[in-house]
């Protein structure tokens, strides 16, 4: 006989928020928005064909809070949105391909592995947001970067200096704001 006081676990943080297919829906909309919202947030590189932008803090966020299947669906949606001609990518951009486009494509896979690990507890404490983050931004280098140097026709090396190392102190910062963020969140909503 199960327990009456007992209460499921929430596995995400928006699972705190009572469940219904509105939900779900607003959730999926409302992180490609976040993520579009977040692209503004970019500055040109010299030299390099990406951008420095809010976008990756935007897709770890959203797959750690929504979890694995809705953070990818928003993920889905932020694409081909911006595919379609909505101009939220990257200094107001859109359409498909493009030396930064493989980044794109990498926020999908990201959002599943930072929402699997999520719901996994992958963003409970400050160690365990740190590894799920790096990990997700991992998979969005390892998605970017091969069409960065297939568009950009560069090597591998040129291709690391163009579309990863100058990205990495940015991402650190990125990742240390998740790390607090989130353990923080779980704290206050007392679970």
């Amino acid at each position: 006989m199960a327990n009456a006081s007992s209460v499921a676990r929430p596995a995400v943080l928006s699972d705190l928020i009572p469940a219904s297919r509105v939900r779900d829906i607003a959730l999926v909309v409302g992180g490609a928005a976040l993520t579009g919202l977040a692209a503004q947030l970019s500055f040109p590189l010299p030299g390099s064909p990406v951008p420095v932008s809010g976008q990756t803090f935007a897709v770890v966020l959203v797959g750690a809070a929504l979890g694995m299947n809705r953070a990818v669906l928003s993920m889905a949606l932020y694409m081909l949105a911006g595919v379609a001609g909505v101009p939220w990518f990257a200094e107001g951009t859109s359409g498909f391909g493009g030396a930064s486009f493989g980044y794109v494509i990498g926020f999908i896979a990201a959002a599943a592995v930072v929402g699997k690990l999520a719901e996994r507890g992958g963003d409970r404490t400050v160690l365990r947001t740190v590894g799920t983050m790096v990990l997700g931004n991992l998979v969005i280098y390892a998605f970017g970067l091969p069409v960065l140097i297939a568009v950009a026709q560069v090597d591998l090396a040129t291709g690391l200096a163009l579309g990863v190392l100058p990205f990495l102190l940015g991402d650190a910062l990125k990742i240390a704001v998740a790390a607090g963020l989130l353990p923080a969140a779980w704290k206050l909503s007392g679970r």
